[in-house]
């Protein structure tokens, strides 16, 4: 097993939470959400839903770009772009960094995603149908690139001389630009690393989803016995990263610390999850973070609500775990399948959880299902002793990534 990283100047430490959800923007707001459980299930407004029996979405409202758009105009950001945006300077403002000291630092810039921007895509493929080849939107064509997320990013911050990179690993893509960026700062490469994750609600997505019949009718109930699928969701989470010396240096407020983290592929089937590799990827994320599996107080799961997800994973960590698994909870029920952003948001929720020492509660559950076996702390968060939680994400074609957090104690909470 890997020991644990020791040395201030090499532990990697979260200090600053960016997040866009439809329970709240910002830290402050996300935290609430997921104390009180609160949903966000309403109708889809993103795109004419007429033809489908069934159509409630996770959207975020109320949402306005300029607001945090300081060098683009809201129009040349596509809407994921605008939420990486948006929830970078709040990472940074939340770290108490300003713009100076991020672009004097050696940065980088990650950030995952499934689906771009597809939502503009949907448009584009639109006008094209209905009024010909030639109809497309310019301004429109120029958000597509899917780079755009991490580059907007550089861009609105005046950031220079920078490595920002867009990861296209479907629903496991915030944990590989944590990973990213965990070793970035681990190994000395940059002072400061912005990353996460970030999508937004579009045509595509919902429709494939609801081809495959998994999208929920009302509510998103994950590891219940009457799940009936996920709700698509939207938004972005971006996490400061930076060592701990560097955190203390300036006094910053420490959240948690990024221990280590797991990734494997194992290509078996382009939509149903593997048991062997999540257990494989779950051990690989306790070797790197140096831990034993007995050590994890609380899992936050990808916990979709799809049957064929829950009983997988639920066996893969039984299969980790014993009989006796940590409580394993899904945020999913409350802000639906945020799809490149999942695994951002599900890591800033563990960074909260262990600041604020509580469990945050998986909504719409009565009745958990005998196949997972699973404390899936319904309905209510819990007061909980935190110092190591667990994050799965779990992607289509085989992608996996776990990260662990930690408690780093004598430092101030959120």
């Amino acid at each position: 097993m890997t020991s644990r990283v020791t040395d201030p100047e090499k532990r990697v430490v979260v200090t600053g939470i960016g997040a866009v959800t439809s329970i709240g923007v910002g830290a402050r707001a996300f935290l609430e959400g997921l104390r009180e459980g609160r949903g966000s299930a309403r109708p889809i407004t993103a795109f004419d839903t007429a033809g489908f029996d069934h159509a409630l979405g996770c959207e975020v409202v109320g949402f306005r770009p300029a607001q945090w758009l300081h060098r683009h105009q809201p129009e040349e950001l596509g809407r994921a772009a605008q939420f990486a945006t948006a929830a970078a300077r709040m990472a940074i403002d939340d770290a108490a960094l300003g713009e100076d000291e991020v672009r004097a630092g050696r940065t980088l810039v990650a950030v995952g995603t499934t689906d771009g921007e597809s939502r503009d895509l949907d448009a584009l493929v639109g006008a094209q149908v209905e009024r010909g080849a030639d109809a497309g939107d310019p301004a429109v064509a120029r958000r597509v690139p899917t780079v755009r997320l991490a580059t907007g990013i550089a861009r609105d911050l005046g950031l220079t001389d920078v490595e920002a990179v867009s990861m296209p690993t479907a629903c496991a893509a915030g944990n590989y630009a944590i990973g990213h960026g965990y070793d970035a700062v681990l190994a000395g490469d940059v002072d400061i690393a912005l990353c996460g994750g970030a999508d937004a609600v579009c045509r595509k997505t919902f429709t494939g989803f609801y081809r495959l019949g998994t999208i929920a009718p009302e509510k998103c109930r994950p590891f219940d016995v009457s799940r009936q699928g996920i709700l698509t969701g939207e938004g972005a989470g971006i996490l400061v990263l930076e060592t701990l010396a560097s955190a203390r240096a300036r006094g910053a407020r420490v959240y948690a610390e990024v221990l280590g983290y797991g990734l494997n592929c194992d290509a078996h089937h382009p939509v149903a999850p593997d048991r062997a590799s999540i257990a494989r990827c779950m051990r690989t994320a306790h070797e790197s973070a140096g831990v034993e599996a007995a050590q994890v107080d609380f899992i936050s799961a990808h916990g979709t609500g799809t049957k064929a997800n829950d009983i997988t994973e639920a066996a893969a960590i039984h299969e980790v775990f014993g009989r006796k698994a940590p409580p394993t909870v899904s945020i999913k029920s409350m802000i639906g399948h945020t799809m490149g952003a999942a695994s951002a948001l599900a890591a800033a929720a563990s960074a909260l959880a262990i600041a604020e020492q509580f469990i945050p509660p998986t909504v719409n559950h009565v009745e958990t299902d005998p196949e997972c076996a699973l404390d899936c702390v319904p309905n209510e968060a819990r007061p909980a002793d935190l110092r190591i939680v667990q994050n799965n994400a779990l992607a289509f074609g085989g992608n996996n990534a776990v990260t662990l957090f930690g408690r780093v104690t004598g430092e101030s909470a959120a």
